[in-house]
């Protein structure tokens, strides 16, 4: 039987034989068949021992590539090798820096501007040691200040000024409680002997010699308290005077400055507690009037005192 004829005009057989001789010949040489177009002359086949590869076809798909060069461009970098790796960094032996202290300071019980019985107190035991050299107020002015400074300083505690918890503790383990003597002394100078017009009635006897204030019940002496005076330019003035003015919470309209519990008896001056002689002591003066330091003193004073008792004033 004669065989069948594709539309080229060449037998069939022919062509599928050629075909499979392709196929096979690149099979042998590691490529992948083609696809075959047209009448081709088929090489021979290629001995396993030649070193030489195959003429390429163009009908041939060729192999890919086996050099890195041909990987994906997203593939990761391959692994060192042992011999090429870096080496590991060198354990640190560098100590940590040491954290900041969290511990709270001391808590501040008394500092400068209080005024309580404490402060009075403190004063008190500062005293009995030889810190505080006057007496005691209730107010923390700048002598007080001072004296805590002297006595953290000789205790190696934090030299602040102000009492905190650690400094009152030092300060009560040293010392004894207070007699009501040494928290309420009459004055710091003893009284003068009074004035003979001071001996009859209601009296405020004010010595500037002794700098001190009694204030008297037909020649006996109920309260005593330090006084100060006035400065050479604005002195205060002496005399026999009369209460004619009592103001609890008096602010000076002249210098603009709290004048507690005043007893006005000449013009616009007066006795009244004075804040700044309470810190300062007789470093400073007044603007005339007489100052006391003993708040709770003259307090009282200014309870106990009517208008129209007597003021005498003297040398």
């Amino acid at each position: 039987m004669a065989a069948e004829r594709c539309a080229g005009g060449r037998p069939r057989g022919r062509r599928v034989a050629a075909v499979s001789l392709v196929a096979l010949a690149a099979l042998a040489t590691g490529c992948e068949p083609g696809t075959a177009e047209g009448a081709q002359d088929v090489p021979p086949p290629v001995r396993a021992t030649q070193a030489a590869a195959p003429t390429p076809s163009p009908f041939l798909t060729a192999p890919a590539p086996t050099t890195e060069d041909a990987k994906p461009s997203t593939a990761p970098p391959p692994s060192p090798s042992a011999s090429t790796a870096a080496p590991a960094p060198a354990p640190t032996t560098a100590r940590p820096a040491p954290e900041p202290s969290t511990a709270p300071p001391p808590r501040v019980l008394m500092r400068t501007g209080s005024e309580s019985e404490r402060v009075r107190e403190l004063q008190a035991r500062l005293r009995q040691i030889g810190h505080f050299g006057r007496n005691p107020t209730g107010y923390y002015g700048s002598v007080t200040a001072d004296a805590v400074r002297s006595f953290q300083a000789k205790r190696r505690l934090p030299v602040t000024g102000s009492t905190d918890a650690v400094t009152w503790q030092r300060l009560l383990a040293m010392t004894r409680v207070p007699t009501a003597a040494e928290l309420d002394p009459p004055t710091e100078r003893p009284v003068a002997a009074p004035d003979e017009r001071c001996l009859k009635g209601r009296v405020l006897c004010i010595s500037k010699k002794s700098r001190t204030l009694a204030w008297m019940n037909d020649g006996k002496v109920v309260s005593a308290m330090d006084v100060r005076f006035g400065s050479e330019y604005t002195p205060t003035r002496e005399g026999v005077f009369e209460v004619f003015w009592k103001s609890r919470d008096h602010v000076s309209t002249l210098y603009d400055t709290p004048m507690p519990y005043a007893l006005f008896f000449s013009g616009g001056q007066a006795v009244h507690y004075s804040a700044d002689f309470a810190a300062n002591g007789y470093g400073g003066a007044s603007h005339g009037c007489v100052n006391v330091r003993d708040k709770k003193k003259v307090a009282a004073l200014f309870d106990q005192v009517k208008t129209g008792d007597k003021v005498v004033v003297s040398w």
